[in-house]
């Protein structure tokens, strides 16, 4: 029913879907970056676990919403792989080892967030020049923060795009809150660390709004079209876009979350996140 209300509120172009999409997981950054300015002090342990909670959220939806249907439309989309054995999952692989690589060199070329957010550097972290290219090492940290979360935000945006391409509405919008609400956290976490850099609240709230809509809509619209267009690279980009977010709750969120002593709490976090995406997942597919 909430599949079939959508289709009639904004049409069947999943293009224009996946636009309406891209703005939706927008607007629930920009929720997130908001609540700094009601909730001004949040402590590590919430800050953790909500953390932990949108890490959950999003290692289920990265296997409900685009592992399993990615595997599912191999055989339909991909010519000359059979409907079983060993060959039907390898595009979607494939699919995710690139979006690892991607993610991973990309991560070379982009300062950890750890270290922005907690001012500590982690023993592997890519290398990276001591001396910040700005002359205000407040105003550098909070540029370079920006740059890694929309990096990291990249393979949100695509996922909804190649989601909601795929034409299953379903899935899609499952993925779609489950994006949105792991970008709750992110963006409360990217609040914070602005104000930790010494800018102003209501300045940096709506910066951080600004910058997930300039990032995470292009990319929706262009995921959507890419899958479109050329509807065998659909296994792929679901792989893409599942790699990708399965590499960023790996190698940052998860690490950043067990640092300052609550592993508990964003254990049981991450738990919540998995139960509530599994339901959304039954519930709208």
């Amino acid at each position: 029913m909430i599949a079939e209300t959508f289709v009639d509120l904004i049409g069947e172009n999943v293009v224009v879907q996946a636009l309406v999409g891209g703005v939706v997981i927008a607007s629930f950054n920009l929720l997130g970056a908001s609540l700094v300015l009601v909730w001004r002090d949040p402590s590590e342990r919430a800050l953790d676990g909500a953390l932990g909670f949108a890490a959950g959220v999003m290692m289920a939806a990265a296997f409900t919403s685009l592992i399993v249907p990615g595997i599912d439309a191999t055989a339909i989309l991909v010519p000359g792989v059979p409907a079983d054995g060993l060959l039907r999952p390898l595009p979607v692989l494939i699919g995710i080892a690139l979006g690892v690589l991607v993610l991973d060199r990309g991560d070379a070329l982009v300062p950890h967030a750890h270290i922005l957010l907690t001012g500590r550097k982690r023993a592997d972290a890519a290398s990276q020049s001591e001396q910040l290219p700005i002359d205000d090492p407040r105003i550098a940290s909070v540029l370079l923060f920006i740059l890694a979360i929309t990096l990291h935000n990249v393979p949100e945006g695509l996922a909804v795009g190649v989601g909601f391409g795929s034409g299953e509405v379903g899935s899609a919008l499952a993925l779609m809150l489950a994006i949105g609400i792991q970008n709750v956290p992110e963006g409360l976490a990217v609040s914070i660390a602005a104000i930790n850099a010494g800018l102003d609240r209501r300045l940096y709230a709506a910066i951080a709004g600004v910058r997930a809509g300039v990032v995470e809509i292009p990319l929706a619209v262009i995921g959507a079209m890419s899958v479109t267009v050329v509807e065998p690279l659909l296994p792929y980009a679901m792989g893409f876009a599942a790699g990708a977010m399965l590499f960023v709750i790996s190698d940052e969120i998860v690490p950043e979350t067990h640092t300052h002593g609550h592993e508990r709490i964003a254990t049981l976090g991450t738990m919540a996140g998995i139960l509530v995406m599994l339901y959304l997942d039954v519930a709208l597919g």
